[in-house]
């Protein structure tokens, strides 16, 4: 399960799925989806295929080091919300944003942000995320 908070779970799940996808064998379907991520990232693929350190290493953004499982875990939490839709409006904001930057994945990047600061406000006041605000703020992008 991706959806977990042993962040050492999550990680060697995205380590595996893309170890079983360069070696050619099955793979599930969410063992897809995080290899076709992992894949887009060439920039990460050294360390998802290095050492087992990279479970346990702490990211720190403010010296600079962006973390790659929370860059390519929103990047599949974006993906879920626009295959379900949900929030409900998403999809065609999603639409809206391919059209004008004519890449899916730039899209994606410009949206993460925003999934990411509404993730941690929701976090920090211990509430639900605010879904109404978030869609907002992705319209802005358009």
């Amino acid at each position: 399960m991706l959806f977990t908070d042993d962040r050492t779970r999550t990680r060697d799940l995205f380590r595996e799925a893309f170890k079983k996808h360069r070696a050619g064998e099955p793979l599930e379907p969410l063992e897809k989806q995080v290899a076709t991520l992992v894949e887009e990232h060439p920039e990460y693929h050294a360390l998802i295929l290095g050492s087992d350190d990279v479970l346990d290493q702490d990211f720190n953004s403010e010296h600079g080091i962006e973390n790659p499982f929370l860059h390519l875990g929103l990047h599949l939490a974006l993906r879920e919300q626009v295959g379900t839709d949900r929030p409900r409006g998403i999809r065609d904001i999603t639409r809206a944003l391919l059209l004008k930057t004519g890449d899916g994945h730039e899209a994606e990047h410009r949206m993460m942000p925003l999934l990411a600061d509404m993730l941690w406000e929701a976090q920090r006041q211990g509430r639900a995320p605010d879904e109404a605000g978030y869609l907002d703020r992705l319209r802005h992008l358009l």
